[in-house]
């Protein structure tokens, strides 16, 4: 999927099941041109991922050995920049323990952007779902403001309605992950039958002797 994307012109950003280099190198090998990471808490997670993402193809004891700050030979440094360049390393803030690493976090070499996850932010937060909350807004805000004061990338995935999604650019987002695939589908297939059935006279609750829409 990612090639044929490519293929298309459309770069393929993949979120991996957990904040594993592994996974990032296999999607990577698979033509994504980037990793959204999930439920990123400590530096550690973030190093081993920028290895996977940006220190490509080095493995093994050399790869640690420039992650703890040994310097490359000049050619391959060139050639590492040159691929990491075309590669996106995302990290998902999404929890109280990775607020509070935040700023080390963001001090990590080659990371390119931070994306909330809202539903476990907020129940991290101890606020369930509670969108409206200072609380989490505050959070949400503490957020964008640290990432782009280090020249990071802020942003967040939220499906709700587009007032709801514009808020956080007004909060300091300048990335938005709008909705998702079956979300839209529903949205739009729920406007259509209840199209459908304004125009047939059909309530949502009628019986089965009446005009049913299939």
């Amino acid at each position: 999927m990612c090639q044929t994307y490519a293929a298309l012109g459309l770069p393929a950003l993949v979120r991996i099941p957990a904040p594993d280099p592994y996974a990032a190198t296999m999607v990577l090998d698979g033509g994504a041109a980037g990793v959204v990471a999930p439920y990123v808490e400590s530096v550690e997670q973030v190093q081993a991922l920028r290895g996977a993402v940006k220190l490509r193809p080095i493995k093994g004891q050399r790869l640690q050995q420039m992650l703890d700050g040994a310097t490359p030979e000049p050619d391959l440094s060139a050639y590492m920049q040159q691929g990491a360049a075309n590669r996106l390393l995302i990290v998902n803030i999404e929890s109280v323990p990775a607020m509070d690493a935040l700023d080390d976090i963001l001090a990590v070499p080659g990371l390119d952007a931070v994306l909330i996850g809202p539903h476990d932010l907020s129940c991290s937060l101890g606020i369930p779902e509670q969108w409206d909350h200072p609380k989490f807004l505050g959070a949400c805000e503490t957020i964008f403001r640290k990432a782009r004061a280090a020249n990071i990338g802020a942003g967040i995935h939220f499906w709700g309605d587009v007032s709801q999604q514009t808020r956080f650019l007004k909060l300091g987002a300048n990335m938005l992950i709008h909705s998702a695939d079956i979300s839209l589908f529903q949205k739009h297939l729920r406007l259509e039958l209840e199209a459908i059935r304004s125009a047939a006279h059909i309530a949502p609750d009628a019986s089965a002797s009446s005009t049913t829409l299939i």
